[in-house]
């Protein structure tokens, strides 16, 4: 092709290499553009945790501790209740809202009862007050407090006053409505709790 005066001579090759470098560069930056956009069509890896079940170790657990984990978001309590405390929750069945778990919402079917646990000594909840979802404090001793001179152990809210005892049975008289939530939970072995998941066999 011939040129116009004064124009240098045009060196095909190099436009060639121009071209296709300016395309690779391109398609580059695209491309990594694009990463966080497909990374986000991906669950987070604490996404795909939150349902998934909790095991806990409890060998380690004293008599009148808790531990606390975390099982959907949510605050999950194991306590080991003394057995002082276990004879005192069939005496409190007056003064409480719903002593026998009638609310079938708020345990799975095979937690009944009084103690509404598996094993006497060991008891699961979902650590938050079923008023506005505020965690209450445990107050494990048996013994007068302010709020109620005839403690006997249990849960107390501070932000609304709501009481629960030891089993997570709510007062009468208070905010909250119903008892602590009792999750879905089994035992691996003696020393290990899996939460999220009911027993075997179970309804």
């Amino acid at each position: 092709m011939a040129n116009h005066e004064g124009e240098q001579p045009i060196n095909q090759g190099r436009r060639r290499f121009l071209t296709a470098t300016t395309a690779v560069v391109g398609a580059v930056g695209a491309g990594c553009a694009a990463v966080p956009f497909i990374k986000s069509w991906n669950p987070s890896a604490r996404a795909q945790l939150a349902g998934a079940p909790v095991t806990v170790d409890i060998s380690g657990l004293e008599t009148g501790a808790r531990l606390v984990n975390e099982w959907r978001g949510q605050p999950i309590w194991i306590v080991k209740r003394s057995p002082e405390i276990i004879k005192t929750l069939p005496m409190l069945d007056s003064r409480l809202r719903d002593p026998k778990s009638d609310n079938k919402d708020q345990q799975p079917a095979y937690i009944t009862g009084e103690l509404r646990s598996i094993k006497p000594e060991i008891s699961v909840l979902v650590g938050l007050c079923t008023h506005l979802g505020c965690s209450p404090e445990m107050k494990a001793e048996i013994r007068p407090e302010p709020f109620d001179p005839e403690w006997k152990g249990g849960y107390f809210c501070p932000c609304h006053k709501s009481r629960f005892d030891m089993a997570g049975r709510v007062f009468q008289g208070v905010p909250a409505p119903t008892n602590l939530v009792v999750p879905p939970h089994y035992y691996e072995d003696d020393n290990t709790i899996v939460i999220g998941v009911d027993p075997k066999g179970a309804a």
